[in-house]
């Protein structure tokens, strides 16, 4: 009878029954990762903490050398994981998959009510990207969630706490930063933007917790050092590492600079379009785009931000095209499927999103259409009546 009631449940709930799909990968996932004792970036963020509460620089080559990769996170990084970083080994790591999984599962199906249709194939669509970042401990879940908590707070008027999780995600890792635009089109702007600086002035006098004041400054110069000295041969998953466009790597920083002002112009020039649910989500996708498209140091498994954001503006468009269908299952395709061993051999991966760039390719031409939606969208009745009922 037990049974029984449990698959009527799991039948009638089928958020449920996506969330349970899921957390099963992501628990063999992280056993077989431990046990094997494949969990680098793991033990990247545990042990550089420990580090740093030991009193020991963990931003240094020889930290580099022991582990086989850099320490690039911020010292509030170090303060905030603390918790985590005490757990003995055989338990942090589930805690840290598991954890991050559940909470991005929670930022999809807490979507604003447009969503309520939707919630369950914008989880599905991104599950094996999500599960992709699972198997390595990424910290990139943790930056796709607030992306999304953080807007969801805004929708139903708690700025305060959106402003919050904002800085949080850009004291660890800056990508969170360019949600703060978006602040423009809700209520108590000013206030919201005092809220992060404060928030910001605080995490960041955070570390001084260990070091104390007049550490603080030597603190992040040895962070700043390490990012000023991070050097890597490695062709990344941006735009400007495809061929041909590899030649334009000179100008990266212009490049970036004219991608964003873009948005920034656009964002501005639409100011007629604040009040507008659509116009909101489609901006928050094409800042969750541009920081992974036109960042430093993308990779395969970072594209789930990018992904989350593309999410919410696919699904609140009011038609698709035949265009619009090939790219969406193009890019679950590229980015879920090819990048997966076990359905496609790691040389077609290789040469399909290695040499040939066609998972990047794919993204720009969504992202660039995100862009232009921007542009074009106009308010209509049904989208008028819903943002001013919300």
């Amino acid at each position: 009878m037990i049974h029984d009631k449990v698959n009527r449940s799991i039948r009638q709930n089928p958020e449920l029954s996506a969330f349970l799909l899921g957390l099963v990968v992501a628990i063999v996932a992280t056993a077989m990762e431990t046990l094997r004792l494949r969990y680098a970036n793991y033990l990247v963020y545990t042990d550089s903490t420990l580090d740093f509460w030991n009193g020991i620089n963990p931003y240094t080559q020889e930290f580099v050398d022991a582990h086989g990769r850099y320490f690039l996170y911020t010292p509030v990084f170090s303060v905030l994981y603390w918790p985590i970083a005490m757990l003995p080994h055989w338990l942090g790591p589930f805690v840290w998959n598991l954890c991050n999984y559940t909470l991005f599962a929670l930022s999809i199906f807490t979507l604003p009510k447009w969503y309520d249709a939707y919630k369950v194939k914008i989880f599905l669509s991104l599950l094996l990207v999500l599960e992709q970042s699972v198997f390595p401990f990424q910290f990139n879940i943790v930056v796709a969630y607030i992306f999304i908590f953080a807007y969801s707070l805004l929708e139903r008027g708690h700025g305060a706490w959106a402003v919050v999780l904002i800085m949080i995600s850009s004291m660890t890792k800056v990508y969170g930063v360019v949600e703060l635009l978006i602040l423009f089109c809700y209520p108590k702007t000013l206030r919201n933007l005092c809220i992060a600086g404060v928030t910001g002035v605080f995490l960041l006098m955070s570390p001084a917790l260990k070091v104390g004041f007049d550490g603080l400054v030597p603190c992040y110069m040895n962070w700043w050092n390490m990012l000023s000295q991070h050097q890597s041969i490695t062709y990344y998953a941006s735009l400007l590492y495809a061929l041909p466009l590899r030649s334009l790597l000179d100008y990266y920083r212009v490049i970036q600079l004219i991608t964003v002002g873009l948005v920034v112009v656009v964002f501005f020039m639409k100011r007629d379009q604040w009040g507008n649910h659509v116009f909101r989500a489609t901006t928050l996708g094409v800042l969750m785009g541009w920081i992974i498209l036109f960042g430093d140091s993308s990779e395969t498994h970072t594209y789930l931000i990018a992904l989350s954001g593309y999410m919410l503006w696919y699904w609140l468009q009011e038609r698709h095209t035949v265009f619009d269908k090939v790219l969406f299952w193009a890019l679950l395709v590229f980015f879920g499927i090819v990048p997966v061993d076990v359905f496609v051999p790691s040389q077609v991966h290789k040469f399909l999103n290695d040499t040939l760039y066609i998972d990047v390719y794919l993204y720009a031409l969504v992202w660039f259409k995100m862009v232009w939606s921007m542009v074009a969208l106009k308010q209509t009745p049904d989208n008028a009546a819903i943002s001013q009922a919300l």
